[in-house]
């Protein structure tokens, strides 16, 4: 559903999760990924809540072309490699 809206994520164990390690039942977003383009603790939340949105609202298409449409335009801001 992430993905959808250009949100990429990986599975992750969770701590003291009673389930077995081979199921992983949280996510992880890459903070390299996030400091690289130069986001501070702004966009981080940012991001986080757009997860949440697409999270809370997994067959709601106009929600998840909204977070994509917001997700391209943060990384508009915060390209991965500028021109000198």
């Amino acid at each position: 559903a992430l993905g959808r809206a250009n949100i990429t994520v990986n599975k992750n164990a969770v701590p003291n999760d009673p389930q077995s390690p081979f199921v992983t039942s949280g996510i992880r977003i890459g903070s390299p990924a996030m400091t690289t383009r130069g986001f501070k603790e702004h966009e981080a939340r940012t991001l986080t809540d757009w997860m949440c949105d697409v999270l809370d609202n997994l067959d709601n298409e106009d929600t998840v072309k909204r977070v994509k449409g917001e997700v391209l335009e943060l990384c508009k801001k915060f390209p991965v490699y500028t021109q000198s």
